[in-house]
């Protein structure tokens, strides 16, 4: 076995034996204590739910998939611009950054129907609440990374008299490239949860559904297997989500850093 192939084995073979434990004993315990179905179903059954229902989840999983991406990317450009003009002035900073940690510590369910209200049902919605649910940690991280900045190489360009834009571009910019990209890590994961959030109360109308509706219906309706089908999709697109970004992030460290 090369090298590549042992390394993923070592990676891979550890959690994808746990589950398979967890699987069996969950079946087990299901066949064993008779378990309603609607309780508890098996893995057996939601792997039938899910796999009778794929067009559903397919179709479903590309639409909360969208808005998680459109909310992404608006909180990664909005953060950005956000920490850029924070690093400007600490007065800047003391005076907005509060509001930016309302975004964090305000109850979606609370502003949810001011949502509805102010845009309607639909796409736009729920790529904005998945938008407010994502910017905080974007902000926070791009924020740290502007400003940690080597103070002698901050003097050396206040020698050379270079205005503030030149030392964002060329000096804190770059060095905040790693606090970026570790921000948009968490992003990421919350831009797909506050999409699926977004849906629960802001949803598609009669356009169609995604994934949030899908967890609703099922749950209201006790069809268990279909929930626990619809769960395991939503974990399966905020891991490609995640995973997506996390390759984007080491390329461009590979590409910014060298092999270091």
């Amino acid at each position: 076995m090369t090298s590549p192939l042992r390394t993923l084995a070592q990676v891979a073979l550890p959690p994808l034996l746990l589950l398979a434990i967890v699987l069996g004993i969950w079946q087990g315990l299901t066949v064993a204590l008779e378990i309603e179905p609607y309780l508890l179903p098996g893995p057996l059954d939601v792997l039938q739910a899910g796999w009778s229902d794929a067009g559903l989840f397919l179709q479903a999983g590309l639409r909360t998939g969208t808005a998680a991406v459109g909310g992404f990317l608006a909180s990664l450009v909005v953060g950005c611009l956000t920490a850029c003009l924070f690093a400007q002035s600490v007065w800047i900073r003391r005076s907005c950054y509060p509001y930016a940690i309302f975004l964090q510590t305000v109850p979606i369910v609370a502003i949810a129907p001011l949502i509805v209200v102010w845009c309607g049902y639909g796409m736009q919605s729920v790529i904005l609440v998945s938008f407010i649910v994502s910017l905080f940690p974007i902000i926070t991280s791009a924020t740290t990374g502007l400003l940690a900045v080597d103070p002698d190489l901050l003097d050396l360009f206040h020698l050379y008299d270079a205005g503030r834009m030149t030392v964002l571009r060329k000096l804190r910019l770059p060095g905040a490239v790693p606090y970026i990209i570790s921000g948009a890590r968490t992003s990421s994961g919350l831009a797909v949860i506050g999409a699926i959030v977004g849906e629960f109360f802001t949803g598609y109308g009669s356009s169609g559904y995604g994934l949030g509706y899908l967890i609703m219906q099922s749950s209201t309706l006790l069809k268990t297997d279909r929930l626990f089908a619809a769960v395991f999709v939503s974990t399966l697109l905020g891991l490609a989500v995640f995973g997506a970004v996390s390759a984007i992030g080491a390329g461009i460290l590979r590409r910014w850093y060298g092999s270091e």
